[in-house]
């Protein structure tokens, strides 16, 4: 069990607590305990009891919870509060703006104990005659649960991917002689998903055989199709095919509607092709990469041999945007660097957090001048690998930049985004973020809508005026590589490279481990066709210092 598993247990405890009522302060000491555990140096399962107890945070009693979880995968005092808490109750728990003390007043004052009478409750406008909810909290209730609804049975494809590789090996190794390939959303790098799509010429049987053994397991047919779902498991659905049109049917799979419809009416599959490639090049068209196949004006470019050679991991050469210890980081600047250099980067940016976000331990300006002197001292020790002196400074309410420009001044660059308050109209977030982008001191707009897929939608902007105010303030931004971030989306890439932007794939690292998720900034930014001439994070060294310069 991983320290983010076993934190998120005792952060549930700790709601469920105070749902129920139980001594605040006891609750309390759970949902500290569990933002410690978070910052653990690495997992406990790897540690001895002796290290565990001696972590800063980590007492007898929540030593021992953590290790009943490592070794049971649960705990008791978690599991019995659970069993006296309603189904609907938890459910509730996923709704955004919905805390355990307002969730404990729609249970006990108003008897409501399921996501659909809360729903409907506030259809009737019956939560307003209550202490503490309004029209706008109503409005916002009945937001939540239908994003909600949007995005269930849904998954990252960050988290399905590696499943997926190694679902495909073992296939071929049950089945041998058979063919199969990835198709569907997965193979077009499609950020969420419902299945992991295959093609196969295998026998629907002799599949149903291999899967029905693991407990719970269902099957849905129609005749060209099997879905195996799979309890607590992303679906799979196989496309059937004969194995001389495997690969039309992989390319036909692997394709958006729109993209295919302009390609029928366009453009034929010979009856004899061998593989995707050929499909193309019968077709006199430029070979379209899977992630690239949504729209019709791609064809276009792929007539006219226009499309780019899309960047790739090995592309990036610096890490941009960085969280170390001294805000809410798990490694040292050192370690990071290090890291990084073990990593073949030639540079890292540290960006830690700025002084209003207080509970991120934000940079007071003091702070500030005391990292510089250790960042002063480790490029004298790591050269020539680079680290250059940034903050990741909040843009507060009015759209004003967290520090004056004295102390924005003594950076190398300045990362500007919003954590705060993000719940605004178009035009109140336009006029936010807008004079953060105009300020002459920012250069890197940070994950420019502030969502979180399948948790949190971004607060609306109008993409084009942001892109080209970006543009004509010579402002960079940021694709945020987290997974589940990937903001900016790719469904603006393309556009924001036509207006002349430079992008930055960013990995947000607050750990070593966080370097990774440039590798999904890429398979995003892939979509949107971005190369890595339009990527600041591939710049060389010699080239961010110039690019810095001017």
């Amino acid at each position: 069990m991983t320290n983010h598993q076993i934190s998120d247990h005792f952060s549930l405890l700790s709601k469920l607590m105070d749902i129920h009522g139980e001594n605040s302060f006891r609750a309390k000491s759970y949902s500290i305990a569990a933002y410690n555990i978070d910052k653990l140096p690495k997992e406990a399962s790897e540690m001895s009891e002796t290290e565990l107890f001696g972590m800063k945070g980590i007492g007898e009693s929540t030593g021992q919870k953590i290790l009943e979880l490592i070794h049971t995968g649960k705990m008791e005092q978690l599991e019995t509060i659970i069993a006296k808490t309603p189904q609907g109750i938890l459910e509730m728990m996923q709704i955004k703006g919905l805390g355990p003390k307002k969730i404990a007043q729609v249970w006990k004052e108003m008897g409501i104990e399921s996501v659909g009478e809360l729903e409907y409750a506030c259809n009737e406008n019956r939560l307003v005659a209550f202490k503490g909810f309004g029209a706008k909290t109503q409005e916002s209730i009945l937001k939540n649960i239908a994003f909600i609804r949007a995005n269930q049975n849904f998954h990252l494809w960050a988290e399905v991917e590696s499943v997926a590789h190694h679902l495909i090996s073992e296939l071929h190794n049950a089945n041998e002689g058979k063919l199969f390939s990835l198709s569907g959303d997965i193979r077009r790098q499609i950020p969420t998903l419902e299945t992991i799509d295959i093609v196969t010429n295998a026998d629907p049987d002799n599949l149903k055989a291999q899967f029905a053994p693991i407990e719970g397991t269902t099957f849905e047919e129609d005749g060209y199709t099997l879905t195996a779902q799979i309890p607590n498991q992303i679906d799979i659905k196989f496309h059937f095919c004969t194995a001389d049109k495997f690969d039309e049917t992989v390319f036909r799979t692997s394709a958006s509607d729109e993209f295919l419809e302009t390609f029928d009416k366009q453009y034929k599959i010979p009856s004899d092709s061998k593989s995707e490639a050929e499909i193309f090049s019968s077709n006199n068209l430029q070979f379209i990469p899977p992630a690239m196949r949504e729209t019709a004006a791609v064809l276009e470019k792929a007539k006219q041999g226009s499309i780019p050679e899309l960047i790739q991991p090995e592309d990036i050469k610096g890490i941009i945007h960085s969280h170390s210890t001294w805000s809410d980081g798990s490694n040292s600047i050192e370690q990071m660097a290090k890291a990084c250099i073990e990593k073949g980067y030639e540079y890292m940016v540290i960006s830690d957090h700025s002084q209003a976000a207080f509970y991120a331990n934000g940079l007071t300006p003091e702070r500030i001048a005391e990292q510089h002197h250790e960042v002063d001292a480790l490029n004298e020790k790591l050269a020539p690998f680079k680290i250059f002196k940034s903050i990741e400074v909040d843009i507060l309410n009015d759209g004003s930049l967290d520090y004056g420009d004295d102390v924005l001044a003594t950076l190398d660059l300045v990362i500007a985004s919003v954590h705060t308050n993000l719940k605004m109209t178009q035009e109140k977030a336009m006029e936010r973020v807008l004079k953060a982008v105009r300020h002459p001191m920012t250069t890197i707009l940070g994950h420019p809508t502030g969502r979180l897929l399948l948790s949190r939608e971004g607060y609306p902007l109008d993409h084009k005026v942001i892109i080209e105010e970006c543009v004509k303030n010579n402002v960079v931004i940021e694709i945020n590589a987290h997974p589940r971030r990937l903001d900016l989306d790719w469904t603006w890439i393309s556009y924001a490279i036509e207006a002349g932007a430079l992008l930055s794939i960013d990995p947000d690292a607050h750990a070593i481990e966080g370097y990774h998720d440039v590798y999904y900034g890429v398979k995003a930014a892939q979509k949107g066709g971005l190369t890595k001439d339009k990527n600041l994070s591939s710049f060389s060294l010699k080239e961010f210092e110039e690019f810095l310069k001017g």
